[in-house]
């Protein structure tokens, strides 16, 4: 009786792209370990963590730019009690070490808007439904009004 060799070849197209984490996702996830890693060999001092944060919102482009100082300036005077930090490469603000709001720059993942957003220790639960994160192409006073309000119940 003679013995039957399978074929060793892969039933899966060669031009099919590989699925997985882009470039920008991929440096995100180590801005985040480099992050965490400075976090634990330093005592989380919000002076730290406002240097880190002014430090990126300076390294965007001018549109992104301009609109992270104006949130930065808005959540300070909104809810003191949040600490300024870089969060995946992005200024965030944490109250107690967990993050309530982030800021991500449209430049960051190469997206047509920014993004203001809440992450679960956000205190907004009202209801069913309610907001986690707001599409930004550019901010009036309407809009800071509404995210100054927002950041305030979402730190409380």
């Amino acid at each position: 009786m003679k013995d039957t060799q399978k074929s060793t070849k892969s039933t899966t197209a060669i031009d099919e792209p590989a699925q997985g984490w882009t470039a920008d996702e991929k440096a995100a996830m180590k801005e985040r370990a480099k992050e965490m890693k400075a976090e634990a060999r330093r005592s989380a001092d919000k002076a730290d963590g406002e240097r880190d944060v002014l430090a990126k919102i300076a390294e965007m482009p001018g549109p992104d730019r301009a609109m992270a100082e104006r949130l930065h300036a808005l959540i300070k005077a909104s809810a003191p009690v949040l600490s300024p930090k870089t969060w995946y490469g992005m200024p965030a603000y944490a109250k107690d070490g967990k993050v309530v709001c982030f800021f991500k720059a449209a430049d960051k993942f190469k997206s047509r808007y920014a993004t203001f957003g809440f992450e679960e220790d956000a205190n907004l639960d009202e209801g069913t439904m309610w907001p986690t994160s707001f599409a930004l192409t550019e901010l009036t006073a309407a809009d800071e009004a509404r995210i100054g309000a927002l950041v305030k119940k979402a730190a409380s």
